[in-house]
């Protein structure tokens, strides 16, 4: 078991803040989709996979609000597009997340696949979302595209 040992009999005095975790926010981001409510989120962590999600959020025409402090507000009343981009689920490969409210809400959308083609680095969970899509009764159609 690792330890921190701290030796020299000082008091340690002082405060920190303490973020949200990214594995949690993420989920939660993409599951403002499934209301037209807004939702408002607090102590999100300042991380570029949050940020990406954000912004993917924005350009499926979610209202999305952020202050300094790292709160977000979302209004998915409407939107406006049910495409993901391409050049912004690329760099994240929890943009997958978006299916299921996406499915759930609108019964279709076009998304793509943020791990490339011919090399994963970590596992394919291709399957796992072929069974969800599948209990939502969706039917995923897979096409390559030359970029």
């Amino acid at each position: 078991m690792d330890k921190l040992s701290v030796d020299g009999g000082f008091k340690l005095d002082g405060q920190i803040r303490i973020s949200g975790a990214k594995n949690s926010a993420l989920p939660i981001l993409a599951g403002s989709l499934l209301t037209a409510d807004p939702v408002i989120i607090s102590n999100a962590p300042h991380l570029h996979d949050v940020t990406t999600m954000i912004e993917l959020l924005a350009c499926l025409g979610v209202g999305v609000t952020l202050d300094e402090r790292m709160n977000v507000e979302i209004s998915a009343y409407h939107l406006n597009d049910l495409r993901a981009p391409y050049s912004l689920v690329k760099t994240m490969r929890a943009s997958f997340l978006v299916l299921g409210p996406m499915l759930a809400r609108y019964g279709w959308l076009r998304h793509w696949f943020s791990s490339g083609r011919s090399t994963f680095k970590r596992p394919s969970r291709s399957g796992r979302r072929d069974r969800g899509c599948g209990r939502l009764r969706a039917r995923p159609r897979v096409k390559w595209f030359d970029r």
